[in-house]
C-alpha cells in the first residue's frame, strides 16, 4: 500500500502572524527580524521577495534592496501562540502528524483513501485551520516526506498540490537541485561547479559515482532524487541539546560583561533543565571574535542540572577559551548528552538544604516568572531569552534574530 503525507507549510507565517496584527501591513513589503545594526531577517513578504530579500539575510542589506519595505521586530510569543493553535486543531483531526518547525507540519494519511480521500480530506483540514486563524497555508500531498515537501515549496503561496504515486522522479525531474531539502548553499555550488543543476541530471547519475563523491550524503541525495524516502512521520523528537547564544550589537572586550552574560545564560538554562526533569554531561562554551573566529570548548562533567556546578564549569571553560585578548562579537553556551533524571547530589559537595533551595526557588520562578529569582551578578543582562518548556517534543520557537 502506497503511503499518503502531508506536508503543510504556514506561508510567511511570521509576516501573517504580523498583518492578523495589523491589517496595514497588508500588500506590503514587511520584514521581520532584528532591527538594529546586526539584526537579520527572520522572514519577509513575498512583496519584499520581490526586490531580492530573503531570509537570513542581514537587516541592512534587505533595507538597501527594499527600502520601502516595513520593518517589524519579531515577537517570539506571539508566534508559538499561533502555532499551538494550528498544531491542536492538527493534533484533533490528525491521525499521525510531527511538527517540524514552529510552521511545518508533516501528517501520515496513509490507508485513508478507503474510506474518505487523502488529498479531500487535507483540503478540508487546510480550509479549517484559514477558517480559524486567518493564516495563509499551502500543502503538498505525495508518498513521502521529500517530495511532498517539494511540492508545497512549488505551489506556494496559499494553494495545494497533490503528487501522484508514480509520478514522484517525473515531478522532480525538471527543478533545480537546490530544490531538495537537503541541498544547503554549499552542497548547490558543489554541484555547480560539478556541471549539476538540475534533478534531472542527479536521476541519471550512476548511484556509485555520488557515494564516490559525497559519500553518504551522495547517497542519500540520489535517492532523494529519485523520489526515494522512507522516512517516518515522528510524532515526537527527543531533544538532545539546550543551548543559548547571543551576538553583540558592538563587539565588546569587557570581560566581566562577557562572565556577567555566560552566568546568566547557564543559570537559565540549568533551570530550563530541571523544570524537564533532564540532566546534562556535557558543556560546550563557544566565542566568535570580531574577526569570525570562532573557537569551542567543552568538557564532560559528572551528569548534573545545578546551577553552581555548570556555571562554575562555563566559567571555567571561558577562561580557557578567552585567550587572544580582542573584541567578541558572540558568546554561547550549549548543555549536551542529555538524560531524564531528577536532582543528583554528590555526597562531598552537596548537601539536602541546597537541593531544598532549588527546588524553592524553581517554584517560585513557575509561579512568577523565570526572572522572578535571579543571582545578583546577572541582573542587568539582557537578550537570553525564554522558552515555554523545551523538552515537550515540540521543535523549538524560531525567535527573531535577537542583537544586544
Amino acid at each position: 500500500m502506497d503511503r499518503n503525507i502531508v506536508h503543510i507549510d504556514l506561508d510567511t507565517f511570521f509576516v501573517s502572524c504580523e498583518r492578523l496584527l495589523n491589517s496595514e501591513l497588508n500588500g506590503k513589503p514587511v520584514l521581520v527580524g532584528g532591527t538594529s545594526g546586526r539584526g537579520v531577517v527572520a522572514a519577509c513578504s513575498y512583496e519584499a521577495r520581490q526586490y531580492g530579500v530573503h531570509s537570513a539575510m542581514p537587516m541592512q542589506m534587505a533595507r538597501r534592496l527594499c527600502p520601502e519595505a516595513i520593518v517589524v521586530k519579531g515577537n517570539s510569543s506571539v508566534y508559538s501562540k499561533f502555532s499551538e493553535s494550528i498544531t491542536d486543531i492538527i493534533k484533533e483531526e490528525s491521525p499521525l502528524y510531527e511538527k517540524s518547525s514552529i510552521d511545518e507540519f508533516y501528517i501520515d494519511v496513509s490507508g485513508m483513501d478507503k474510506f474518505y480521500g487523502s488529498y479531500l480530506w487535507a483540503q478540508e483540514l487546510r480550509k479549517r485551520i484559514i477558517r480559524e486563524t486567518g493564516l495563509p497555508i499551502s500543502f503538498g500531498l505525495s508518498t513521502n516526506k521529500t517530495v511532498s515537501k517539494v511540492a508545497t515549496g512549488e505551489i506556494k503561496p496559499n494553494n495545494h498540490l497533490k503528487i501522484e504515486s508514480g509520478q514522484e522522479k517525473n515531478f522532480l525531474a525538471p527543478l533545480l537541485v537546490k530544490k531538495i531539502p537537503m541541498v544547503g548553499d554549499q552542497t548547490y555550488k558543489m554541484l555547480l561547479s560539478m556541471g549539476v543543476r538540475y534533478v534531472k541530471t542527479i536521476q541519471e547519475m550512476p548511484i556509485e559515482l555520488m557515494d564516490k563523491v559525497m559519500g553518504k550524503n551522495g547517497i542519500a541525495l540520489w535517492k532523494k532524487a529519485q523520489g526515494i524516502d522512507n522516512s517516518l512521520v515522528e510524532p515526537y523528537h527527543e531533544r538532545k541539546s539546550i543551548s543559548s547564544s547571543l551576538t553583540f550589537e558592538k563587539d565588546t572586550i569587557d570581560v566581566q560583561a562577557l562572565k556577567k552574560l555566560l552566568l546568566a545564560m547557564a543559570e537559565k538554562l540549568a533551570f530550563y533543565l530541571r523544570n524537564g526533569n533532564k540532566l546534562t554531561s556535557c558543556v560546550t562554551v563557544t566565542i566568535r571574535y570580531s574577526d569570525f573566529d570562532t573557537r569551542t570548548r567543552q568538557k564532560r562533567i559528572p551528569y548534573t542540572s545545578l546551577d553552581h556546578t555548570l556555571i562554575a564549569t562555563t566559567m571555567e571553560l571561558f577562561d580557557q577559551l578567552y585567550n587572544r585578548r580582542v573584541l567578541v562579537r558572540l558568546v554561547g553556551v550549549r548543555f549536551s548528552h542529555l538524560v531524564g533524571g531528577s536532582y543528583q547530589m554528590r555526597l562531598f559537595e552537596d548537601n539536602a538544604n541546597l537541593i531544598k533551595l532549588y527546588q524553592q526557588m524553581d517554584k517560585m520562578r513557575n509561579r512568577f516568572g523565570q526572572n522572578a529569582v535571579r543571582r545578583a551578578s546577572t541582573l542587568g543582562t539582557r537578550g537570553i531569552g525564554q522558552m515555554s518548556n523545551p523538552f515537550n517534543g515540540q521543535p523549538p520557537v524560531i525567535p527573531a534574530h535577537r542583537r544586544m
